[in-house]
């Protein structure tokens, strides 16, 4: 048996929009994921434009592969178990390499992971999400069905400085068997 994470191979499609308004005064363009599709060796290596308009441009970044590990199997149960499964994507944008070219919003991660997903953003990262495709969800699925085990609830204790009430929300006492005031009960 190979200790080896279970793994496929995507690609990442960013979609280029011209931006409508007072704000195209600023900001005439803005990156926002589109799509992520299984990788194809025809794709190549490199990012490249699919195509072009004046409203917007579709740019294929191919070569990421999404891991499955055990240790994060509870993030994969809460994306599986939603309505609606997702792939997670990273992405940053990278500046122009000169004057002849924009700058060019770079995928660095795509993830099942609800948890990683929100590490990301806790770190102030960009992460956007698309829907996984049903043979995405059931391979999600068919790992989480062999590694994720719920954790055990734990018996809550009390909150020793919320004042105690009985069902109605009376306040109540606990009796230890001893008398108000010395009282034997």
């Amino acid at each position: 048996m190979s200790n080896r994470a279970p793994s496929i191979d995507v690609a990442v499609i960013m979609r280029k929009e011209r931006v409508q308004g007072p704000m195209s005064r600023w900001q005439p363009w803005q990156w926002t994921l589109d799509d992520v599709v299984m990788n194809e060796p025809a794709f190549g290596t490199a990012p490249h434009r699919l195509r072009a308009d004046t409203e917007r441009e579709l740019w294929l970044h191919p070569g990421y592969t999404v891991e499955l590990f055990r240790d994060d199997a509870e993030g994969y149960y809460l994306n599986a178990s939603t309505e609606a499964p997702c792939w997670f994507v990273m992405w940053r944008m990278e500046d122009a390499r000169d004057a002849d070219h924009e700058p060019l919003a770079r995928p660095q991660l795509v993830t099942l992971s609800y948890y990683h997903a929100g590490r990301l953003l806790d770190a102030q990262e960009t992460v956007e999400q698309v829907p996984a495709p049903t043979s995405v969800v059931e391979w999600l699925r068919a790992f989480v069905a062999e590694h994720y085990v719920p954790e055990p609830k734990r018996k809550r204790r009390p909150v020793s400085f919320v004042p105690l009430q009985d069902r109605f929300g009376n306040p109540a006492s606990v009796s230890t068997g001893v008398g108000r005031k010395g009282e034997d009960s």
